[in-house]
This record gives structure tokens, C-alpha cells and sequence, in this order.
């Protein structure tokens, strides 16, 4: 089971005791002074480094001309900086063309100064499917960023929105955002204090109409595309260079790209640059192919975008046709990759060879880039009209091959995914068998990740390109990985919440599974799909899927999936008993939530799955105390933590001990609730559960404060305070007695 239930809570009035018992669970009573002490005594983890984020592409230290925009973004950064709200600045132009460039530069001569609390960055076109951004996981990982510990980051859009306006609300924060299609991507990614600097290829009146300042960038004149011409190959002919700079239509991609190229054969001039461009001898011959590289220069598709679209393709055919073989074989694989990032340990997988001799020649022709990433591996990606134009070239090459490439990608992701989710989550109850290659034959060089740490942020480091490779499966009717990869990536989705991509994989994994006619996968899927959803607070589109899963389970072989689906619908029951105005309602809920419970701890006792007993005792021990029915609860729990222990699921038992406090509580017995919530605090310090560690503390917090003991509620708010400090900012609501 998925052992991933809510905290319930129950209240009463009583005194503290100061008698020196033995509680269920080990728990010892204590005097409230020793407890005092106690809580004072728990260690925290070191709080991160307190250095401001520095995100985005650095800027490179060859930059001419541009003087004008230069200035008119650091004139309105100035003005918009000083004003008391928030400002929106916007770069225009073809792709390519140097907008994240100009705002590098900038942001390194002078905005930095004026941001001293840090500079966010994402790239929109990382996060966007079927034309809209997931906002949600933009703000994720700008809470990171930000030093907000990742399990106090909430799942849903506008709890993320709210956090991230409350961490930055006194932070002077620069924003830099790329690839912008659409106004409300923007207006969702301003902070409180501070700018924005958004880069697109279209104006966005709607933009402009809320008073963002519009700068656009043009290709370079000949004048100032001559400079840089003669920048980079300072002996060229002023004549032959300008004839370089026509024949790039002034595009600053272009022009970089053939004097890369050129660096690299010092047996070549510039003329042969000429002679080669001019002749467009490397051009595919596909009108279609320039007119869509064209087209994916700008917004509008008009002239000129047109003409520099042509001009791109012509170099860069030059310029791929001027590379090794095994270079051009890997640039021709990254064409076809369906995600936009790229590992050594991928191609490899691929079929490349001499990876590592490719992406170095990849990289000096400009034509691929180092990525940030947070785990281990060294990541590249195609500038965005580059991976259009190796797009358009993967059409040429014959469908067979092609479908091999991505073969090899959905296996490779298929098995990552699986090693990543048996160390994330463990032994947890899966339909798909392990898989059949170790992690070791994954990695060209030692493993992909070694430990649950480890996994989970290479998992995260990824996430793009899983969602990519369950769509390219998906289309290529490959409906088992579609499925096993879904079920995997449920260690992902649910541990970083992910929950938008929990629900669009899901689906496709339902549609998989009817295809292959295998109602378990269906249930399977749609209780995933149920949980995400779930999450998000959309409980009816969550009982939606629990019914359709429901009608399937005459045709399961496996109880376990019975025990996921009444345990989902009992969550939903708790949750909606809490929504309750009626007492007496909301009794009733709990005691549904209950029954629900009760059958799914019955699914896995009849496996018998241990750690689907421990889950589904500590649920129905939740529903018990919700229904005020806290002695029943409290025999539950004690044979729950007696299961636990005796099976080595430690992590359940700070959860155990919580629920114990609040039964306790509810009984009127404040010297075995505090000692029971005192517990559960020391076991997930001891377990780094720090959103449990925060649970217990608040709990303790108030269960003090109703015993009036001043010295207890005074040691769980400083160690709450300190808790909170170094977690960036308060988890998601907890508990009270």
C-alpha cells in the first residue's frame, strides 16, 4: 500500500499529570519541566547555506553593440525598481536572436545591484505541454530555490502561489523568465518585491496594457554584426566579414555558430565561410523543412522572420555537414530524443558512440549547452531553433531508425524509473515485475544514482523527459511502458508533488491499460489519477475515478488493489468530514471513512502485506479518533506500532504516535497525550520526517497551552520557530488537540 494518509484530530479538557508511566508505544511520562527540557535537547539539522540563489545563463564575455537596449532595460529596471510595486519588463524578438543574452549582460553590468536577496530563473519551454505552463512546478522549484525545504512544499497551484508570495514578501527578488507565450504566465511568477524579466517572441498586449515595458531586440545591423564577426576572428576582411553577416541575416545564433565552426579548422578562412553559405550546398533541399525552421524563429511568420529563419538554416546545415561523423550520427539522435535534455548515459543508451568526443563538438559549435541540474550528471539541450532544426532533419531518416532510437529511450527510462522508485519508496506493493537490467548497465560511467536522496533528485532532474518518453510510448502504441513507467514515477509525483503530471500520465496510463485489457492496470492507474487529484483538493474528480476503478475490481486478481481503491475513498471521506458544518455529520463521515479502512486493512491481511496492515490500522485508528470514538483508537494503534516494530516500518510510527496523542487527548489524559506527541517528535527527528517533527511541535504546542504549562508551550515554540527557520517556512496545516 501507498501508506500516505492524513492526520486527524480530536479535542477535550483535562489537567496534566505528573506521574512517571509507561505509555503504548514506549512513550514515558514525564514531569512537564524534564519534557520541557526534552523538546529543548531535540536536534535540528543545520539550516542551508544563506546564500542568495544566482539562477539563469551566464553571460558571455563577447557582447557588442546593443547599446540602445541595453539602456532601455536598464532604464525602465531602474524606474520600475524604485516604485513601490512590482515590476514586469519585456524582451521581444526572433528566436535566436539574443534576448536571454541582453538580459545577462544586464542583469551582470548593473540590475544585480538592485536585487540583493537573489535571481530566479526558468525556462517556460521546459514546462509546457499542449501550449500551457505547469505554474505549479515553476513555483516549486523557485520555493527551493529559496531554501523552502521540499516537504513543506504544498502540491496545489494556489497554495504554491501563496507560499511563494509569503517567502518573498520582504525579498528583493529579479525574476528572469524565458520562452513567455502568454500573459498569465507571467502575472503568476512576479514577485512581491522586485522585477521580472520576461523574454518571448511576441508582443502580449495585455502585457503592455498592465504596464510592463516592451524592449525589442532586431537582428543585428551590419555595422554592429561586422564588430562581432571581427570580435571572434580578428584578422577577417571588413568586406568578407559584412558578406558573412548578410548571409545570417544579422542573426547572432548564425553568426556564432559558423565562426565556431571556423575556430575549429584553422586550415579554413572566412571566405570559405562565404563560399560554403552562398552556395547553400549543405541546405536539405526540403523547402518544408526552411519554411518550419523559419516559422519557429518568431511568433508571426512574416518576412523576416522568414528570411532569418532560412539564413539559421542555411549555417546550420553548414555547420552540421562540417562536423564529425559520430558527431553529426549524435546531433541526429538528439533530433529525435522526445524530451529536451540529454545525459552522456542516455545517448549511450541510444546506440551512440564516442559520446563524450560528440557533445564536446556539439558544445564549441554552440549548437548544444551545459544545463543547470541539481544531481549528479552533466546535462545538455539543443537551443531551442537548433532543436527545431535537428527535429526537421529526424524526418529524413528512415522510420525504422527511428523508432529504434526511441525504443531505446522508453527502455532506458522505463527500467531508470523503476530502480529510482524501489529506492524512493521501497517495498512497496507494485504490479510490474523489477526490472530485468541493474542500475549498473544503465550508466555509461559508475550508476545513475546511488541511495533514496539520490534517486529521487535525479528523478526530479529528469521529470521533463519522462513526461516526453509516456507520450512518444503512448503514440507508438507501446502501452506496457506506458503503464510501468507511470506506476514507477508515482515515487516522483507523489514525493516532490508533481501532481499535474501525476494527472495527465495517469490518463494516458488508463487509455494503456484498456488497450491491453488489464483491468489490475486500470485500477492501478485510476487510483493514482484519484490520489493526485486528491491532493489538489478536487475530491469529486477523484471520486470520479474511484468509481470507474471500483466497477473493475470483480476482475483483479490481487486484493491489495481493492485495499487501494477503499483506502483513496476513505481519505476522501476524512476529508470531507472535516468540511463537515454538523457535528453529527461529520461523525457520520468518520464513521464511513472508517468502514472504508476497515476493508482495505482486510485486502492486506489477506496477502498478507505488513506494511499495508501498519497503513490501514493507522487509517482506521484516524477515522476512529475523528468519530470521537478515541479508546477503539487507541487499541488499533497499539497493534499497528507492534507490527511496525517487529517489521522494521519505522516511518510509520511517528505517523502511529501522533494519532495516539490526539486519542489521548480526547480521552482527557494531557500527561499521556504530551508524552505520546513528545514521541512522535523524537522519531521523526531521528527519521528526518521534519513536516511530522513540525506536526508533533504544534501539537505539543497546544496541548501545553491547554494544561497551562508555560515552560513546555515555551520550549515547543522556540524549537517550532527554529524548526521553521531552517525549513524556509511553515509546512502545511497540522494537527490540533
Amino acid at each position: 500500500m501507498n501508506g500516505l494518509g492524513t492526520d486527524g484530530g480530536g479535542s477535550t479538557h483535562d489537567t496534566v499529570s505528573s506521574t512517571h508511566n509507561t505509555v503504548s508505544g514506549d512513550a514515558v511520562i514525564v514531569g512537564p519541566l524534564l519534557m520541557a527540557q526534552h523538546i529543548e535537547g531535540i536536534q535540528l539539522p543545520p539550516p542551508p547555506p544563506d546564500v542568495p540563489p544566482s539562477q539563469g545563463p551566464m553571460p558571455s564575455r563577447v557582447f557588442v553593440n546593443r547599446t540602445k537596449e541595453l539602456a532601455d532595460l536598464r532604464d525602465a529596471a531602474l524606474s520600475l525598481a524604485a516604485g513601490p510595486e512590482p515590476g514586469v519588463v519585456l524582451v521581444v524578438g526572433v528566436g535566436g536572436v539574443g534576448k536571454t543574452q541582453l538580459v545577462a549582460q544586464a542583469v551582470r553590468r548593473e540590475l544585480h545591484r538592485l536585487f540583493p536577496d537573489g535571481q530566479l530563473y526558468v525556462d517556460l519551454a521546459d514546462h509546457r505541454r499542449d501550449g500551457a505552463v505547469d505554474i505549479a512546478a515553476v513555483l516549486g522549484e523557485f520555493l527551493r530555490a529559496l531554501r523552502v525545504h521540499k516537504d513543506y512544499v504544498p502540491g496545489g497551484l494556489a497554495e504554491r502561489t501563496a507560499l511563494f508570495r509569503s517567502v518573498a514578501a520582504t525579498l528583493r527578488l529579479l525574476v528572469k523568465v524565458d520562452n513567455v507565450q502568454h500573459a498569465p504566465e507571467v502575472r503568476a511568477l512576479v514577485p512581491p518585491q522586485g522585477l521580472l524579466l520576461a523574454t518571448g517572441r511576441r508582443v502580449l498586449p495585455s502585457l503592455l496594457m498592465d504596464g510592463a515595458v516592451l524592449i525589442d531586440v532586431a537582428p543585428l545591423d551590419g555595422a554592429a554584426g561586422t564588430e562581432l564577426v571581427r570580435r571572434w576572428h580578428a584578422d577577417a576582411d571588413e568586406g568578407t566579414a559584412a558578406d558573412v553577416v548578410r548571409l545570417c541575416a544579422g542573426h547572432p545564433l548564425a553568426l556564432r555558430a559558423a565562426l565556431e565552426w571556423l575556430a575549429a579548422r584553422p586550415q579554413l578562412t572566412l571566405d570559405d565561410v562565404v563560399r560554403d553559405l552562398t552556395a547553400g550546398r549543405y541546405g536539405t533541399g526540403d523547402d518544408g523543412v526552411r519554411e518550419a525552421t523559419g516559422m519557429a524563429m518568431g511568433a508571426g511568420g512574416g518576412t523576416e522572420e522568414g528570411g532569418v529563419g532560412e539564413a539559421v538554416d542555411t549555417v546550420l546545415d553548414s555547420v552540421v555537414a562540417g562536423v564529425s561523423g559520430h558527431t553529426r550520427h549524435l546531433y541526429d539522435l538528439l533530433g529525435v530524443l522526445p524530451g529536451t535534455t540529454a545525459t552522456a548515459d542516455l545517448l549511450t543508451a541510444t546506440g551512440a558512440t564516442q559520446v563524450d568526443e560528440g557533445l564536446g563538438e556539439l558544445l564549441s559549435c554552440r549548437l548544444a549547452v551545459l544545463v543547470e541540474s541539481s544531481d549528479r550528471p552533466r546535462r545538455y539541450r539543443l537551443h531551442d531553433v537548433v532543436r527545431a532544426h535537428a527535429r526537421l532533419r529526424a524526418r529524413a531518416l528512415p522510420e525504422e531508425r527511428r523508432r529504434a532510437v526511441l525504443r531505446r529511450v522508453v527502455d532506458f527510462y522505463a527500467d531508470a524509473a523503476a530502480h529510482g522508485d524501489a529506492l524512493v519508496l521501497g517495498d512497496r506493493f507494485r504490479i510490474q515485475p523489477p526490472p530485468v537490467r541493474p542500475l549498473s548497465e544503465l550508466a555509461a560511467r559508475g550508476t545513475l544514482f546511488t541511495g533514496r536522496p539520490d534517486a529521487l533528485e535525479w528523478l526530479d532532474a529528469e521529470r521533463v523527459n519522462f513526461r516526453a518518453a509516456v507520450r512518444a510510448a503512448a503514440d507508438e502504441g507501446w502501452y506496457e511502458d506506458v503503464w510501468r513507467l507511470c506506476e514507477s514515477l508515482w515515487a516522483l509525483y507523489h514525493s516532490r508533488k508533481h501532481l499535474a503530471d501525476c494527472v495527465e500520465s495517469g490518463l494516458l496510463a488508463i487509455e494503456a491499460a484498456q488497450h491491453e485489457a488489464r483491468p489490475d492496470v486500470e485500477i492501478r492507474m485510476r487510483n493514482q489519477v484519484a490520489r493526485a487529484a486528491y491532493e489538489l483538493g478536487d475530491l469529486d474528480r477523484a471520486e470520479v475515478q474511484l468509481d470507474a476503478a471500483a466497477d473493475l475490481l470483480g476482475l483483479a486478481g490481487d486484493p491489495r488493489l481493492s485495499g487501494v481503491v477503499q483506502e483513496s475513498r476513505g481519505l476522501i471521506a476524512l476529508a470531507r468530514g472535516r468540511s463537515e458544518e454538523s457535528p453529527g455529520a461529520a461523525r457520520e463521515r468518520a464513521e464511513e471513512a472508517r468502514e472504508l479502512f476497515e476493508r482495505a486493512l482486510a485486502a492486506n491481511r489477506a496477502v498478507p502485506d505488513p506494511h499495508g496492515i501498519v497503513v490501514q490500522s493507522y487509517n482506521v485508528a484516524q477515522a476512529l479518533v475523528a468519530g470521537e470514538r478515541w479508546a477503539d483508537a487507541l487499541g488499533v494503534l497499539d497493534e499497528a506500532a507492534e507490527t511496525a516494530r517487529t517489521t522494521g516500518d519505522e516511518p510509520m510510527l511517528p505517523r502511529i504516535d501522533l494519532v495516539r496523542a490526539q486519542a489521548f487527548a480526547g480521552l482527557g489524559s494531557l500527561d499521556r497525550a504530551v508524552a505520546a506527541a513528545g514521541a512522535a517528535a523524537d522519531a521523526a527527528a531521528g527519521l528526518k520526517q521534519f513536516a511530522k517533527l513540525d506536526q508533533a511541535l504544534e501539537l505539543l504546542t497546544a496541548l501545553a497551552d491547554r494544561a497551562e504549562d508555560r515552560p513546555l508551550r515555551a520550549a515547543c515554540e522556540a524549537k517550532l520557530a527554529a524548526l521553521r527557520r531552517t525549513m524556509g517556512l511553515r509546512p502545511p496545516a497540522a494537527p490540533t488537540a
